[in-house]
């Protein structure tokens, strides 16, 4: 009889204490092949946004990851550019993943200081975004978010089905 209780609470639609809750909400899908992320939230894809993706299929990497570091203004090591400067890669905020191993700040989604390139394929392997966009994306989700990375015709409705951010 207890078996069989426990096997009704896991597979009810309705969880103990209210709605059962989807595993990694908000969740972020960005498709290399349309060169756009979508933000899911509450099972819905509640925004899409354009981005840039890697200058060659490998260099951003597929694959389901973590956010591990949000920063504003982020410093761009690489140059010795301070964050908020104009010449800034980086833009105003940065989302970093922990894509093949990394902690973080390597791999991330951020800002830009070209968003006239936004929709092409011109990063080393991060997703650039608009500054706009990045901003309101960065005050959305909390550390842990994941970030499903795709290089497919799929819509986002079908991998957030796939993966489960969204209810089939």
């Amino acid at each position: 009889m207890k078996s069989l209780l426990l096997l009704f609470l896991f597979f009810s639609p309705i969880w103990p204490l209210g709605q059962n809750p989807l595993p990694g909400d908000p969740f972020l899908i960005v498709n290399k092949k349309t060169n756009e992320i979508a933000y899911i939230h509450e099972g819905i894809v509640k925004e899409t946004y354009q981005v840039a993706t890697g200058k060659s299929e490998e260099l951003t990497p597929v694959g389901l990851f973590t956010v591990t570091v949000k920063a504003v203004d982020p410093y761009y090591r690489k140059k010795n550019i301070p964050g908020g400067a104009d010449e800034n890669p980086l833009g105003t905020r940065w989302i970093g993943f922990d894509a093949e191993k990394t902690d973080g700040r390597i791999y991330g989604i951020h800002g830009t200081n070209r968003p006239d390139l936004i929709g092409e394929y011109v990063s080393n392997g991060c997703i650039r975004m608009r500054n706009q966009d990045v901003e309101t994306m960065f005050n959305k989700i909390p550390l842990g978010t994941k970030v499903l990375i795709v290089n497919e015709r799929s819509s986002f409705e079908e991998l957030g089905k796939q993966h489960g951010a969204i209810r089939p």
